[in-house]
């Protein structure tokens, strides 16, 4: 360690270069740097051969795809019929995460007000009240708690008749009444902690797989002509538009459960309309100005 230089700090970083994302090597020199300053503090070394590295640029975090309208459209009409459309929907309509729509339970819906109580976080025995969320370990299946108070959020949500079907969905799996059968489905009591959204065939608690999920939607959106979009970037989509449209960054980053500075940093892409629209909006603000 008392032999390390910062030539060799600056030499795994090219090499880093190639394998690794830019915020990926980025976490690795603050890590590295934490790590050697202890070391010096504790004197266990002279010198952090790291403070002189030239660090990684953490580039642009949570790159994606943003959608405009007609393509959030096209998409969402592409995937009727599908067994994930319905969770396709809610989360291009109400940008909570995979994970959180995953781990959504009927018990986190408010018929009355249609609202969506989401306090993130999937763990071993929790699952959406923008309130928990799935979480998938080799071992076991989890809901856990929200990491910042920001998580924990009440959103404000459509798709009523959406719900309605899924709800009459498994009223009938319940008691087994074969689809299309003439019953009265209101006599049919869906357990509260249900997952809205379980695997297909399975016991009505039991979670579909987040990775799963990932891959049916970027195989189908690759066949509707959307290549490379990831099921996150249906968020990233849900809260440009609404910024797009004019509503507040504090209002957006409540709905979504993010800090507002994470917001603009990490979500607040560029879509062509906006572009269009911000040069229309300048081009009126220079017309007695450059004319």
């Amino acid at each position: 360690m008392q032999q390390l230089e910062t030539r060799e700090i600056n030499a795994l970083y090219l090499k880093l270069d190639e394998a690794l994302a830019p915020r990926t090597r980025h976490f690795i020199h603050v890590v590295l740097k934490s790590c050697l300053t202890a070391a010096v503090r504790n004197r266990l070394i002279v010198r952090n051969a790291a403070a002189d590295a030239d660090p990684p640029r953490p580039g642009d975090s949570e790159a994606g795809q943003v959608l405009d309208e007609n393509q959030l459209t096209a998409l969402i009409n592409g995937f009727k019929g599908s067994s994930i459309y319905e969770i396709v929907c809610v989360a291009a309509f109400t940008g909570a995460r995979r994970n959180e729509i995953l781990g959504s339970r009927w018990s986190d819906f408010n018929e009355a007000n249609k609202t969506l109580r989401v306090e993130r976080a999937l763990e071993a025995n929790k699952t959406l009240r923008v309130e928990r969320a799935l979480e998938y370990t080799r071992k076991h299946i989890a809901y856990k708690s929200p990491k910042t108070s920001h998580g924990v959020r009440t959103i404000t949500i459509g798709l009523v008749g959406l719900r309605r079907t899924e709800r009459e969905k498994y009223q009938r799996i319940v008691p087994g009444v074969p689809s299309g059968a003439a019953v009265d489905l209101s006599l049919v009591r869906v357990p509260d902690d249900a997952l809205v959204f379980p695997k297909p065939g399975a016991a009505l608690m039991m979670p579909r797989h987040p990775d799963a999920v990932t891959k049916h939607f970027m195989e189908r959106a690759a066949q509707l002509g959307f290549p490379g979009l990831r099921f996150h970037d249906l968020r990233g989509t849900h809260e440009t538009h609404l910024l797009d449209k004019g509503h507040p960054v504090h209002t957006v980053a409540k709905r979504c459960g993010h800090d507002p500075a994470i917001l603009l940093r990490a979500y607040a892409k560029r879509t062509n309309e906006s572009d269009a629209k911000a040069a229309v909006t300048i081009g009126e603000l220079t017309k007695g100005i450059l004319s």
